[in-house]
């Protein structure tokens, strides 16, 4: 298996609607309830690339097995050196490290990019997520209780940050 991280194509769309859709209907990873469409995800990351942030795709043997971006934190002028971010790996690819190399990638070109912070936001019960940060030595800086309602039951947030630039 050879993964590689690489700039995302508008070809790779599809596979990225895959990945989504299948996170938005069958976990919390997603707060979201109703299925992306083609557009709606081509117009996601067309946003993120006009503004100026990156979105890599994981490629293994010519396909599409995950994807990361980060984007504004939040839409206030002084939050403009904060970044949230995301990572998501097919189910069939999970485990097998390739989150750790997007998540490489965007802390890389977040430093290049002069960012000061980088934000993850995790829905608590995301234990595995969660680990997987603290690998990367985020911290958890704060936790909101029943943020999110899915699946018919309150859920809570997991705020955790990594600084990028002291």
């Amino acid at each position: 298996m050879e993964i590689i991280i690489r700039p995302y194509k508008i070809e790779d769309c599809t596979s990225i609607l895959e990945i989504v859709n299948y996170t938005i209907l069958n976990s919390t990873a997603l707060y979201e309830y109703v299925p992306r469409t083609l557009e709606q995800q081509q117009n996601i990351l067309a946003d993120k690339l006009l503004n100026g942030f990156p979105v890599f795709v994981a490629e293994n043997n010519g396909f599409v097995v995950g994807f990361g971006l980060f984007g504004t934190f939040r839409f206030k002028e002084a939050y403009k050196n904060t970044i949230e971010h995301s990572v998501y790996v097919s189910i069939e690819s999970q485990g097998k490290g390739i989150g750790k190399k997007l998540l490489s990638a965007l802390i890389e070109k977040a430093k290049a990019q002069n960012y000061h912070t980088m934000i993850a936001v995790i829905d608590a019960e995301n234990k595995s997520s969660i680990r997987f940060h603290k690998n990367f030595d985020f911290k958890t800086v704060g936790y909101l209780k029943e943020t999110g309602f899915k699946f018919n039951r309150w859920l809570d947030t997991v705020f955790m940050q990594l600084m990028l630039l002291n």
